[in-house]
């Protein structure tokens, strides 16, 4: 009887001890905030990342595309200065390369204006929030 008694104490100290205390549950919440903390640093230093490897390859294929034209211009201009058709096909092929630079150009502005739109209504959102919080 004494033996089952003790098992039974042992069993439900067990049982109370799987239970966290209040201090244990505040310990638990802590590093939880900061492993969220370190998780939200490692994933903003990734989104970074990106948009700096995002920003170097589109650089990179500008640069190709950049040497491919001067390398098509210099192989047209052999032939300019030698014929009269070969100084037409420059004249078109320059004038093709200035619209698709024109239409890069304006591209290019476009996105620049939605950025600074972007940024502009961050800039008052957090005015107001600074305001507020005054």
């Amino acid at each position: 009887d004494l033996a089952t008694k003790l098992r039974e104490v042992l069993s439900l100290k067990r049982q109370l001890d799987d239970v966290p205390s209040q201090s244990e549950l505040i310990q638990y919440e802590r590093r939880f905030a900061e492993l969220n903390f370190q998780i939200q640093e490692k994933h903003r230093q990734t989104r970074k990342y990106y948009a700096t490897y995002n920003a170097l390859l589109e650089i990179k294929e500008l640069v190709l595309k950049e040497t491919s034209l001067l390398n098509s211009i210099i192989s047209q201009f052999q032939d300019a200065i030698t014929s009269s058709a070969g100084r037409m096909k420059l004249i078109d092929s320059m004038e093709g390369i200035l619209k698709g630079t024109q239409q890069k150009l304006a591209k290019v502005q476009l996105g620049l204006r939605n950025e600074k739109i972007k940024c502009d209504a961050l800039k008052e959102e957090y005015a107001t929030l600074i305001a507020g919080q005054r």
